[in-house]
């Protein structure tokens, strides 16, 4: 889906009109205060302060808030509620938002409305207390809920059946009578998300976990391999010889798949550079493909759709997410996915060039006349960075904590710890400017340091570059005294390679997220600036200008948007990578051993592999065999 079909699809989702039926459930957010804690005078217990508390809708009603966020304006509801303070809550929620609750129930007995009420202290979710686990729908609710139902359908054009919990509306009378329904009135569209009963609603579309979808297909008694592509196609498959109608596997952070009549269809996942909170993601996803069909979008652009609604919810903390049309916009307009995370997870399944360590990850184009060749630098040509990591950490671990560091307790010390290391192992590759304004919005999520004393993005850099450049400059000083040689700092052969490209007339570029004044000098240091001449990309300052994005940019330029597969970008960074994916070029991912300066390292290969790579080498030993898979 490019920017212009997002734009129209945007345009067109006010004049949807949808029906939700479902287990409409609140989600009570209470915000614990540890530190105002007593012990009750009447139990001896110690009490639980709650600070604040929130309210949002979940379940069905997570799916019409994602729905009414998106700007559709005609919204029908079908459910229950119990005769409780919640109940009122959820149907005050609704019709502040303009939502016709006509088909709204309250049940006066033996019925409690839904609620997830969740305690959260220090941020940590606590045990949840559930209501509404012990209802029992009457056949009067029953019939009148249909009714209702039955009655809106002409003026619907899609219906999403959503089924959350056991104890709900859904009962086998209630679901027989929806799939009557359906065949009676087969003009109107039915997608279902059913947590228990997905084989049970005939007609109807279905949008599912994969892993459930596994569970409803075994093959001779042993689940499918959904690490194996084909196996999950098959599975994808199956699920819609089964059922006659479009299905939609979701596979969390790794995207969905797809099929209809037309075949099968791989919506790759999102990176997600923020921290992220699940809960609510697949009623997103739910509500973004809905949508998308309600006006028209085949099913294959309606799961690029829905992934987009849920990349955005996914990043909103401790609140059952909603995305708006603007947020929307801005995730899928130049998106960042995770390629083959099979493969990534496996290096058992790797295809390797005969007799070589080169891994082929996609086929070779059958013409191969690259022209213009594209290099990061740390870690693909050069290791006077190695270790920047171990650098980056502590700095990033500190800052979030604060003057309270040596205070903080265990759990929270460790909370940080996991939150840094994910940041950076996500992060890894883009401008240094860009990694220290996300660290930013970490020292602010975790409230250890006062407002006031948050610095801004250049300043956590000018702190980190002092520490990483203290490094560098003391290995470049063993350089210069002849204590250690510049091979030491280079992945092993990458000279030789960039002399022979150069030799055969190939244009060489150099692209780094570090800084430019930086990447001359090393390069000068190292000795093979001179290959490149004036084209050596550094950040400048400006994260608006990331250097490997301009350089791709320029090449197309000027050899023309219509070819790109004359670029060839070695990396082992995911970012070059990525951006040389999107436009077309062929990739070469370079999964080094800094340390070594030779060998492979594991976590590089997958971060490549999930970039779009198409080729992974560990280092340039087998240049000989490499330059010939790619120039002959």
């Amino acid at each position: 889906m490019n920017h212009e079909e997002l734009n129209s699809l945007l345009a067109k989702i006010s004049r949807a009109k949808i029906g939700i039926v479902g287990d409409f459930c609140l989600d009570a957010y209470l915000l614990l205060e540890p530190n105002a804690s007593e012990s009750s005078l009447e139990t001896g217990l110690s009490t639980r302060p709650v600070r604040s508390q929130r309210y949002s809708l979940g379940g069905a009603g997570n799916v019409t808030n994602n729905l009414q966020a998106m700007g559709v304006t005609t919204l029908s509801v079908f459910g229950v509620l119990g005769r409780d303070p919640f109940g009122e809550e959820m149907r005050r929620i609704f019709t502040s938002k303009d939502i016709d609750t006509r088909g709204l129930l309250m049940q006066q007995e033996n019925w409690d409305t839904h609620v997830y009420m969740k305690p959260y202290e220090r941020e940590q979710e606590q045990h949840r207390l559930d209501f509404g686990d012990f209802n029992q729908l009457q056949a009067s609710t029953r019939e009148l809920l249909l009714e209702k139902l039955e009655a809106a359908l002409p003026r619907l054009d899609i219906v999403i059946v959503n089924q959350q919990v056991r104890h709900g509306i859904h009962t086998s009378e209630f679901r027989g009578e929806v799939c009557s329904l359906i065949t009676r009135h087969p003009e109107i569209p039915f997608i279902v998300d059913s947590r228990h009963y997905t084989d049970d609603f005939s007609g109807a579309m279905r949008k599912l976990n994969i892993l459930e979808g596994a569970k409803l297909y075994q093959k001779e008694s042993v689940a499918p391999d959904l690490s194996d592509p084909k196996e999950m196609e098959e599975l994808a498959r199956r699920l819609f010889e089964r059922w006659g109608k479009p299905v939609f596997l979701t596979r969390g952070q790794h995207g969905c798949v797809v099929f209809d009549r037309r075949g099968f269809k791989e919506i790759p996942g999102l990176l997600i550079l923020s921290p992220v909170d699940t809960v609510g993601a697949g009623d997103s996803m739910l509500a973004g493909i809905a949508v998308a069909l309600a006006v028209g979008v085949d099913p294959h652009q309606a799961a690029e759709f829905g992934s987009f609604v849920a990349g955005v919810t996914v990043q909103k903390l401790m609140q059952t997410g909603t995305a708006s049309p603007e947020e929307i916009l801005k995730i899928g307009t130049d998106p960042d996915r995770l390629y083959r995370p099979a493969l990534a997870q496996r290096q058992d399944k790797a295809v390797f060039h005969a007799d070589t360590e080169i891994e082929i990850v996609s086929s070779l184009p059958q013409l191969r006349r690259f022209t213009h060749v594209i290099f990061d630098h740390d870690g693909t040509l050069s290791t006077l960075r190695q270790g920047w990591e171990e650098v980056m950490e502590p700095m990033m671990v500190n800052t979030i904590l604060g003057k309270g560091q040596r205070e903080a307790d265990e759990a929270l010390y460790a909370n940080v710890l996991a939150t840094v290391r994910d940041y950076i192992d996500k992060t890894t590759g883009i401008q240094t400017l860009v990694q220290m304004k996300g660290l930013v919005n970490l020292v602010r999520q975790f409230k250890c340091v006062p407002e006031n004393d948050i610095l801004d993005g250049s300043e956590y850099k000018e702190i980190y570059c002092d520490c990483l450049l203290r490094m560098v400059n003391d290995r470049i000083r063993k350089i210069e005294r002849g204590d250690l040689s510049v091979d030491d700092f280079s992945i092993k052969k990458a000279v030789h390679v960039l002399k022979a490209l150069h030799q055969k007339g190939v244009t060489l570029y150099l692209a780094s997220g570090t800084d430019q004044e930086d990447v001359e000098r090393e390069a000068g240091i190292l000795g093979y600036r001179s290959f490149f001449g004036s084209r050596i990309y550094g950040a400048v300052g400006d994260i608006t200008k990331e250097a490997k994005r301009m350089v791709l940019e320029r090449i197309l330029r000027d050899i023309g948007d219509e070819e790109p597969e004359r670029i060839l970008t070695f990396g082992d960074g995911p970012v070059e990578i990525r951006e040389t994916h999107k436009r077309g070029g062929y990739s070469v991912g370079v999964a080094s051993n800094e340390i070594r300066r030779h060998g492979l390292n594991l976590t590089k290969r997958r971060r490549l592999i999930e970039a779009g790579a198409d080729l992974i080498i560990p280092d340039f030993c087998q240049m000989d065999q490499l330059l010939s898979l790619l120039f002959e």
